[in-house]
């Protein structure tokens, strides 16, 4: 009698909203979730975690293996044996810029650049005003990610979530492997803010290139109507960009008028009988309370008994700092993003350790100053000043 050994195949899947992955061979203590438990098994309303998103926001992960080289052996740079470098988790507009400032001081150090998305290289506020400068979505990237990754000689790892940092041993971990690091920026930027009667699978969150050429494709070639809830910066400019392509829109806020916290009351007439013109209509002062789809359409229902039908909805709600990383880092944060001091923009951790967050040009600033300083020995008349910087929060911090 011969015995079936059967090998059982245990899948992961990942969060697509903060990168956790759930392991079935490891369960997940912190959910009460058992060695083994299938996710076909786990309950539909079980909440990731660590962001909070339901079940149906994981997706099979597939875990690649960590790349040896990200660019080619022609672009290596001459970083010293041992030594981490710099790793960059975020590759937006901040991510890059501080890319190209560290390249610019140093030809040689080692810099890392993790991103959840592609990592090309566009302008995110003219995602809201394509239509009006005519420019298709292949004409918004200035430069692909691997292109600038070999100009500045980088190691990047696109398609890859931050997960945790251990800032006791310098390393990040990721959904592609551990890295170890000397210093850590963290410039991951600021996520949609979640409304609960806004739904994901009903409403378009226009944040980064790929949620824009989705929303360009559903709305094919065809004139469609758009509901825009949020008549703010994004909102108002969406809004007109798609009515100056033709489509229908309707634009919702719970303010009597446009652009309320940019713009006088004055302004925002104006603002709204140029819109005559237009196929877009502004409707204030009301709530949405849901959002459902019927007959093929999608439905927006407000608090005051209205109801407005459109092809698509988009949720134009504002943006919260992506903070969960950072706490995880132990370092303190709110809805303005990481928590620093005024006078010296660094701020002491709520773990016992040397970890301190600044803003990303002090460590340029740093190595800019020792320049300065050898060619002050060269030059004495050079001037040697460099005006700190006032600002509260930045968008790039070192860890």
């Amino acid at each position: 009698m011969s015995a079936v050994v059967v090998a059982l195949v245990w899948r992961q899947f990942i969060c697509k909203a903060c990168g956790l992955i759930y392991d079935e061979a490891e369960g997940d203590a912190d959910s009460g979730l058992a060695p083994g438990t299938r996710f076909d098994d786990i309950p539909d309303d079980w909440a990731c975690p660590l962001c909070g998103v339901t079940k149906a926001d994981f997706e099979p992960h597939d875990a690649q293996p960590m790349p040896r080289r990200a660019v080619s052996a022609a672009v290596r740079t001459n970083a010293r044996r041992g030594d981490a470098g710099i790793v960059i988790v975020g590759a937006g507009r901040a991510g890059w810029q501080m890319v190209q400032a560290l390249r610019e001081l140093d030809a040689h150090v080692a810099i890392t650049i993790v991103s959840a998305c592609a990592a090309d290289l566009y302008d995110k506020p003219t995602l809201s005003v394509a239509c009006a400068r005519e420019l298709a979505s292949a004409q918004l990237v200035r430069e692909g990610a691997a292109q600038a990754a070999l100009r500045l000689r980088v190691r990047l790892l696109a398609h890859t979530h931050a997960v945790s940092v251990d800032a006791r041993s310098r390393q990040l971990r990721t959904t592609r492997g551990t890295l170890r690091y000397r210093q850590l920026v963290l410039a991951h930027g600021a996520a949609p803010r979640p409304v609960d009667v806004l739904p994901a699978d009903l409403c378009w969150r226009i944040n980064d290139l790929v949620a824009y050429q989705r929303l360009r494709g559903a709305l094919g070639v065809q004139r469609r109507h758009v509901v825009i809830v949020g008549a703010g910066l994004v909102g108002s400019e969406l809004a007109n960009d798609l009515a100056l392509e033709g489509h229908g829109v309707t634009l919702l806020d719970v303010q009597p008028r446009p652009l309320a916290a940019q713009l006088p009351a004055l302004a925002s007439q104006r603002l709204v009988e140029a819109w005559r013109g237009l196929p877009l209509r502004f409707v204030g002062g009301v709530q949405v309370a849901g959002v459902m789809r019927f007959e093929g359409m999608v439905c927006v229902t407000t608090t005051c008994g209205q109801s407005f039908e459109a092809d698509q909805v988009i949720a134009a709600t504002g943006l919260l700092p992506e903070g969960a990383l950072a706490r995880r880092a132990g370092l303190a944060v709110d809805e303005g993003g990481i928590k620093v001091d005024t006078a010296t923009l660094r701020r002491a951790t709520r773990i016992s350790m040397r970890l301190a967050i600044a803003p990303a040009s002090k460590a340029v600033r740093s190595a800019s100053s020792n320049r300065s300083r050898a060619r002050r020995r060269r030059s004495p008349a050079r001037s040697s000043a460099t005006a700190p910087f006032a600002s509260r929060r930045k968008p790039c911090h070192c860890v």
